[in-house]
């Protein structure tokens, strides 16, 4: 009896906290847990089989928009995945990262922009270090990735934030690389950074550093000598365009591009740039002095965020200002200036402007076509005088002829 009362005295206390019983709670949250892999994982399927529609710079997520939503929160539940579905989900991530087991293959035309890839490469990874007791599988096929989609990336259509988020991932972080993969990935980190804005120079140059810490024997590449550094001898010519970095030969070539990056107009890159070479008169156990502690997707986001306070604010124009010189710099009206702006137009002057200015460009263009005309006309004419007067001659021959015959 006295059990039965605490029973429910215990329930009409649940009813009115409203909390819920641990054992409840649980299995709420692994209901929740499980339908939210299984959507997941159904939206990387639906991505795999659908390739209809290329990716664009107005629609960068082409017809996957659920993609990268998708990603971000496998990366995040990472070590809450079921072991059973590790090996799957590494070869679904695989083949939407656009890579190939065949080496001479044209890799696909794959619909996913390189952000994405990009995406499916932090992802594996994370999930890799989230499970490493029992899992164990090959990565290299994403460093190789990784080392082809640097080369696709492009400032205007991509974001430059999920390349320095990969760069931390998998070559910030983690165990010391080989040499020869971290000696391709220098050469072309150093390339990347003379290619493109501070942000994306300055995460590049980080990793770079880390790098030849981490491989005290690529500082070979840091010397200058003419046809490589110290171990040109031992591996094969360098070759830019070479997918996989194995197959590179970066040893055989030294980082020039560092001198070009010592001149860089951001401080900040050129500081870097110049630390970076200095390691070149430095033992194997030596480093130089750190100028940063930031990881990639820090720096990238720092820099990023200096950038956009040190841009001149936008001038307030009106229509009555005089026209200005193409050569001053453009600035760009936020909407609320140019709804506080007087624009106020007379519509019957400005339909005639319009009218006059397409009467113009009216007659020019019926201009060009008569001109056309008379020019076919003119080559007509030339032509058939050209045909009498060959026939004429053609006459005149044959009437010789004729007179040497009789005679």
């Amino acid at each position: 009896m006295l059990s039965k009362a605490r029973q429910e005295v215990r329930a009409d206390l649940r009813a009115v906290s409203f909390t819920l019983d641990p054992k409840e709670k649980k299995m709420i949250q692994r209901e929740t847990l499980a339908a939210l892999f299984e959507t997941y994982f159904r939206i990387l399927k639906h991505s795999m089989n659908n390739s209809r529609y290329k990716a664009t710079r107005f629609f960068p997520g082409g017809s996957h928009p659920l993609l990268a939503p998708c990603l971000e929160g496998l990366g995040k539940f990472s070590h809450l995945i079921d072991l059973d579905f590790m090996s799957e989900l590494i070869a679904c991530l695989k083949k939407l990262s656009g890579y190939t087991d065949h080496r001479g293959e044209i890799p696909p035309d794959n619909a996913l922009s390189v952000s994405e890839r990009l995406q499916c490469c932090i992802v594996a990874f994370k999930v890799w270090r989230s499970n490493l007791v029992a899992l164990n599988v090959d990565l290299q096929d994403f460093f190789v990735q990784l080392y082809n989609l640097i080369l696709e990336y492009r400032p205007d259509r991509d974001h430059g934030e999920v390349l320095a988020d990969a760069l931390k991932t998998l070559l910030w972080e983690g165990k010391q690389q080989d040499m020869l993969r971290a000696a391709a990935f220098i050469k072309r980190l150093a390339t990347f950074a003379l290619s493109f804005g501070s942000a994306e120079a300055i995460s590049a140059l980080i990793t770079l550093k880390h790098l030849l810490q981490k491989n005290t024997k690529c500082r070979n590449m840091l010397e200058n000598d003419a046809g490589g550094g110290s171990l040109s001898s031992l591996v094969a010519k360098y070759d830019p365009e070479a997918k996989d970095p194995y197959l590179s030969g970066a040893l055989a070539t030294v980082l020039w591009e560092l001198s070009l990056l010592q001149k860089h107009y951001d401080p900040s890159v050129s500081g870097m740039a110049s630390n970076v070479l200095s390691m070149a008169n430095l033992n194997a156990t030596q480093n130089p002095v750190q100028l940063s502690s930031a990881n990639p997707l820090e720096a990238y986001k720092d820099l990023s965020m200096g950038l956009e306070l040190s841009k001149p604010a936008g001038k307030v124009l009106t229509l009555k200002c005089k026209r200005k010189r193409r050569s001053k710099e453009f600035v760009a009206l936020s909407p609320d200036v140019l709804k506080k702006a007087d624009c106020t137009v007379d519509e019957d002057e400005l339909r005639e402007k319009l009218q006059s200015h397409f009467a113009v460009l009216r007659g020019i263009s019926e201009n060009e076509r008569l001109r056309t005309a008379l020019n076919h006309t003119l080559s007509s004419i030339n032509m058939y005088k050209e045909y009498k007067k060959q026939k004429r001659q053609s006459k005149k021959s044959k009437t010789g002829r004729k007179k040497v015959t009789r005679s």
